[in-house]
């Protein structure tokens, strides 16, 4: 054999004895066949045979198969980033003519895909309350194909009723989707309470280092599953082996960062209703945060995510204070082992709830640092809020 030759065949090794903990990071763009007839019959081997890299490798369908197990679902499909995950979903189910129901308190960026992307195609949306509970149905049009969930609700925190949301569209023929990114498999299982798709940015909790994008889309019907994949094919979408290495490296401790970051959050949480700069806690395990009992029925934690509200008058000192924080990064995106704090501009995205332009909202998301000294950070922020 010829040296180039050599170069890029590789000679066989024995893998006896050889076993791992660890997953395998398989890279492919090319998939070999044993023969031609094997190559011409690649259709046949269906969605879970392995035909091309963009369509799956063994890394990839490891986590959709973790991330199944973890939802009670039959099929999980991975898209590059959480809100990819929503567009895909919509794209699938959404045709022109038909509508989507979004709640008020929706990831921004969702509300923009629905204005900006299907309006101009003929796909309607409607925003209603998230605490609509039962009273969706008078929402329910021969157009509605789809009702959008998001619990909590992005930055505000209400809980919505997930499942006579879903029960009353079920009746009436109607799609229900549900971004359980706050919660994670772990804290909620939205297919376990009715809806059809459950919907996560991976990038956070299950990558847990903020160093990955990925999105997931988990069923209960492979017809779904099915309309899921067409959409990636046609238009060519696929996710790294790479990506879900780091995903499936993050969910081995996901259970255990969860449980300690919610512990914490919790008890800032508690602690900073009794500042005076601040007006309220939003956060869902508190009886005063809307949708407080829906969460205590079907929840069964607290994530590390919550928001508070500062009094109005401190309004526009909160920039400025913002450098006094030595613990905190200020920054999007939750979930990694660092603590995070971000302002909110949450007027412009409500229409049905509308929120009052005097009222600040500020996010914040617990890591894994020393918790004294994390809340030290906090209220070195609050005070300097006040003194500015």
């Amino acid at each position: 054999m010829h040296d180039l030759t050599r170069c890029v065949q590789h000679p066989p090794i024995s893998h006896e004895g050889f076993s791992s903990l660890a997953v395998p990071t398989y890279r492919a763009s090319t998939i070999v066949y044993d023969d031609p007839q094997s190559f011409a019959r690649r259709s046949e081997r269906g969605l879970d045979g392995y035909t091309y890299g963009l369509h799956g490798t063994p890394t990839t369908r490891t986590l959709e198969a973790q991330l199944t197990a973890l939802h009670g679902g039959v099929r999980t499909v991975l898209v590059p980033s959480g809100q990819a995950a929503v567009a895909v979903t919509m794209l699938a189910m959404l045709l022109p003519g038909q509508k989507v129901l979004i709640p008020d308190t929706v990831y921004p960026p969702v509300r923009k895909f629905c204005e900006d992307y299907l309006t101009p195609r003929g796909i309607a949306f409607g925003v209603y309350d998230p605490l609509i509970g039962a009273g969706i149905s008078e929402l329910i049009d021969d157009q509605t194909r789809l009702i959008w969930m998001e619990s909590p609700g992005s930055g505000t925190m209400e809980v919505q009723d997930v499942p006579t949301i879903a029960k009353i569209a079920q009746a009436k023929g109607v799609l229900t989707g549900c971004d359980n990114t706050w919660a994670g498999p772990l804290l909620f299982k939205p297919l376990a309470h009715g809806v059809d798709f459950a919907v996560e940015a991976l990038t956070k909790y299950v990558g847990g280092h903020s160093d990955l994008l990925l999105g997931s889309i988990t069923v209960k019907d492979l017809a779904l599953r099915k309309a899921l994949k067409d959409v990636l094919r046609m238009v060519g979408i696929g996710v790294s082996p790479d990506e879900a290495s780091l995903a499936l490296r993050g969910i081995e401790t996901m259970g255990v960062r969860m449980a300690h970051t919610g512990r914490i959050a919790m008890e800032f949480a508690e602690r900073l209703q009794a500042s005076p700069v601040v007006s309220r806690v939003l956060h869902p395990a508190l009886r005063s945060c809307p949708g407080h009992e829906l969460w205590k029925r079907d929840f069964v934690g607290s994530s590390a995510v919550f928001s508070i509200v500062l009094k109005s008058e401190f309004k526009d000192r909160i920039y400025p204070a913002m450098a006094a924080l030595r613990v905190f990064a200020i920054g999007a995106s939750w979930g990694g082992t660092r603590s995070l704090i971000a302002p909110m501009n949450v007027t412009g995205d409500r229409t049905v709830r509308p929120w009052d332009p005097s009222e600040s909202v500020v996010r914040i998301s617990v890591g894994l640092e020393e918790p004294g000294e994390l809340w030290s950070d906090l209220e070195s922020f609050l005070t300097a809020t006040a003194a500015a």
